[in-house]
């Protein structure tokens, strides 16, 4: 059993696809049109693109206990998920270059260095560095 698909919901698959691709670096690797105007959309990232897939799932808009959730984890101000960089540092300064906003700077904590963005889609992302 492996993983090859992980979603995370998002409130706009345009401007989800616009944040994940030209601001994160990630490169479509399916997009395609279902009903309602919804999309089969999913990113990979350009260092593994047969590695897991992320879909950017527009599921806040159609399914209520995930848009409480989604919510709820936006105030409280934990992160959706996590995506491991080489260097925290340098990633948190190239992303407060696109305007990217930080809700958590970076921290070392243990055997990692961590920082906390907003995705503009509803979600708090973390990046790590395992030190």
């Amino acid at each position: 059993m492996k993983v090859t698909l992980i979603s995370i919901p998002v409130r706009d698959q345009e401007k989800a696809s616009k944040f994940y691709t030209e601001k994160l670096g990630f490169i479509i690797k399916k997009d395609a049109p279902l009903e309602g105007g919804n999309r089969w959309l999913t990113v990979v990232s350009p260092e593994w693109q047969d590695g897991p897939e992320l879909l950017l799932e527009p599921a806040p808009n159609h399914f209520e206990p995930s848009k409480v959730y989604q919510d709820a984890l936006m105030e409280a101000g934990i992160p959706y998920t996590q995506f491991d960089v080489a260097n925290v540092d340098s990633e948190y300064e190239r992303l407060l270059k696109l305007d990217v906003e930080f809700s958590v700077k970076p921290t070392a904590m243990g055997t990692v260095k961590f920082a906390v963005f907003n995705d503009t889609c509803g979600n708090n992302i973390q990046i790590i560095q395992h030190l």
